[in-house]
């Protein structure tokens, strides 16, 4: 059984094998395990891992998307950034939303938002909504049907991805107007939301018209900390939600399962997601209150999950207690026949490449069926 048709199993919940398995890393983490015996890049270690799953893309329409940046950035923040200062440390630049952020020069981390360019519905009417219609498609139409060829050749599951409405308010107006927003400009969150949509599914729209056929779409968006969600579930299906479903409704419409990412604790909106027809979840935050044991029972034949195992207690490289923590969350998984294996985030630099090997051997103990 290919990596694919186990994917597929798993959403149908039929029979299949074993976990399905996908992984992401923060990029010190892969720095520190070349430097303890792994060789090879992060491809190499999604081989080794017998990963199902294969990205295409990820797609984030900006606002300025010049071909060129003045720092080199990862495949999730393309546009262009301008160095407004910096020291031997950090960097200020201006983003591809027109934000200015601080970021570390040689290390991951938050970027520190010191301001933002579209603070007004004026700005964006204006300047901002204008110039994000223009810039049209923003995806490297090529480069993901390269990507397409290798991963059906590799007999994987393979998804296009984005990010939605939620990260995109954080990038262009953030955290403090847009949430304001929501209670005393609702129309101007909306508008911002539907277009940021409409750019999106086009983008997707021509990614489609190469000729490929992923098997899923998969949407990143953080809406919720560790408690609870960042707006109440009466707003966020007021003014987000519709445009959720809309995602939604377009993956199915092309033959799509929808799988949405978010951090946090998303308790008190599961049922809103299965009224929009989300398939699947991803990280499910540990830390915040998100486990598969109590999930499955209730939601696993409506929502499948990938993800749940707490990237805070690999960091200790404590294998009893990573034991423990997969042996009983994949029973409950397995039980539903809708799981797959994934961290509740990224695996961090603090995970040795010894307990990650300890993790596989693990995935491979308690995965089969």
């Amino acid at each position: 059984m290919n990596g694919q048709e186990r994917v597929n199993r798993m959403f149908a919940r039929q029979d299949h094998d074993r976990v399905p398995r996908f992984e992401q890393l923060w990029k010190e983490t892969l720095v520190r395990w070349q430097g303890e015996d792994f060789e090879g890049d992060l491809n190499d270690f999604l081989d080794l891992l017998d990963s199902d799953f294969h990205r295409l893309s990820m797609n984030w329409p900006a606002i300025y998307s010049g071909a060129s940046s003045v720092i080199e950035k990862d495949d999730f923040h393309k546009g262009e950034y301008l160095v407004i200062e910096e020291d031997d440390e950090t960097h200020v630049l201006r983003d591809p939303f027109g934000a200015t952020v601080r970021l570390w020069k040689n290390k991951s981390g938050t970027p520190e938002h010191l301001g933002f360019e579209c603070k007004t519905p004026e700005v964006w009417y204006q300047r901002f909504k204008p110039k994000l219609i223009e810039n049209g498609n923003q995806m490297n139409l090529e480069k993901i049907k390269e990507d397409y060829a290798i991963g059906r050749r590799a007999g994987r599951w393979c998804f296009l991805a984005g990010v939605e409405t939620f990260e995109f308010l954080r990038a262009i107006i953030g955290d403090e107007v847009g949430l304001m927003a929501m209670i005393e400009e609702p129309e101007w969150i909306q508008d911002i939301s539907r277009t940021f949509t409409d750019m999106l599914l086009m983008n997707f729209e021509a990614g489609l018209e190469i000729g490929i056929e992923p098997d899923g779409l998969w949407i990143f968006g953080d809406m919720a900390y560790n408690h609870s969600t960042v707006c109440s579930p009466k707003m966020y299906r007021e003014l987000i939600w519709p445009d959720h479903k809309r995602l939604v409704d377009w993956a199915h419409e092309h033959g799509m399962k929808f799988i949405y990412h978010t951090d946090g604790n998303i308790n008190n909106v599961l049922d809103l997601y299965v009224e929009a027809g989300f398939d699947c979840l991803q990280p499910l935050e540990a830390k915040a209150g998100m486990d598969v044991r109590k999930l499955c029972p209730i939601y696993g034949d409506r929502l499948a999950f990938l993800g749940n195992i707490n990237a805070q207690l690999m960091a200790t490289n404590d294998v009893d207690a990573l034991e423990e923590e997969i042996a009983t969350k994949f029973a409950a998984g397995k039980a539903a026949q809708n799981y797959a294996f994934h961290s509740d985030h990224s695996v961090p630099p603090q995970v040795s490449w010894q307990t990650y090997q300890e993790i596989i051997r693990l995935v491979d103990k308690y995965g089969s069926y």
